[in-house]
């Protein structure tokens, strides 16, 4: 018996939710990875991490928030908690992997086209590791070629935001690319689901192996959540962040001005004999005047 898929059941609140996660883990993640280029002397490989961490949480939260209204009709649905946590690692792992490439590497060719294919495929493996968690009393299957599409999408949009985590410095660009960057996992994950067909076992579903939606998917956002809004407080009170591309620029270039010469090569109000007169003791006269 084929089922009633539907990807949409509270319309368009969760995919608006899911996209909003998206950008706020794409815009904190650009911004670490921008204070990490900024200043040779800070710690680099704890700006790339958060950095990692924050992309990897914003796409794996996206993708359970749309998950919450992906329903089938004739079929009750459950998830399976260790492969749900297991693909939130995968996508932080992955992400990370790509990120420091590109941190350590600069935006080349080569490092830019291998990082954003590695990154590429972590997503769409993060994508189809949390559908393996999805338990119903049914098969799900896939179309090939809307999964390659959507593999293909994965790329394109990974290889886009680490271009833009290593050129982009504004924070207005920063947030325009995160906001592509939300477009672009979005439509990578409607693209798979579109690829989803489900095959049940019987009239209604009587597997109820793991947990439900609201039982798990809930509670075990709340975590990556609350992670997301604490790099947020980190990213807004870091002064190089917070400062404008002007100030951050003066502030770089501040020197102590250093005194000019005169055209004698002294410099100006200073006796040339100063240090003689003042700073080196001379001979008392008196002892050597002749007595009379």
């Amino acid at each position: 018996m084929q089922g009633t898929v539907d990807g949409f059941r509270y319309g368009a609140v969760t995919p608006l939710a899911a996209y909003l996660m998206a950008c706020l883990g794409g815009a904190l993640g650009l911004r670490c990875i921008v204070r990490s280029l900024l200043n040779g002397q800070s710690w680099r490989p704890g700006w790339l991490a958060l950095g990692a961490a924050s992309i990897g949480c914003g796409i794996w939260t996206m993708h359970f928030i749309a998950m919450i209204g992906f329903q089938v009709e004739e079929a009750r649905i459950r998830y399976d908690a260790g492969l749900t946590v297991l693909s939130l690692a995968v996508a932080i792992v992955v992400v990370g992997i790509g990120v420091f490439i590109v941190g350590c590497l600069g935006a080349g060719k080569g490092a830019l086209t291998g990082a954003g294919v590695i990154t590429g495929l972590g997503v769409a493996a993060m994508h189809y590791l949390g559908m393996a968690a999805l338990r119903l009393d049914g098969s799900i299957r896939y179309d090939v070629l809307t999964v390659g599409l959507s593999v293909v999408i994965a790329i394109v949009a990974a290889t886009a935001a680490l271009w833009a985590a290593v050129t982009v410095r504004g924070f207005l660009t920063s947030l325009g690319a995160s906001m592509v960057m939300g477009i672009a996992v979005s439509g990578m994950h409607y693209t798979g689901m579109a690829a989803v067909s489900v095959h049940l076992h019987g009239a209604t579903g009587s597997s109820w192996a793991g947990d439900s939606p609201s039982s798990l998917l809930l509670p075990m956002l709340l975590g990556p959540i609350v992670f997301l809004v604490l790099a947020g407080v980190v990213v807004m009170f870091d002064p190089l962040l917070v400062l404008g591309e002007g100030e951050r620029g003066r502030s770089a270039t501040t020197r102590r001005p250093r005194p000019t010469t005169g055209a004698s090569g002294q410099q100006p109000g200073r006796d040339p004999d100063f240090r003689s007169a003042v700073g080196t003791p001379q001979p008392n006269r008196d002892a050597y005047a002749p007595k009379w």
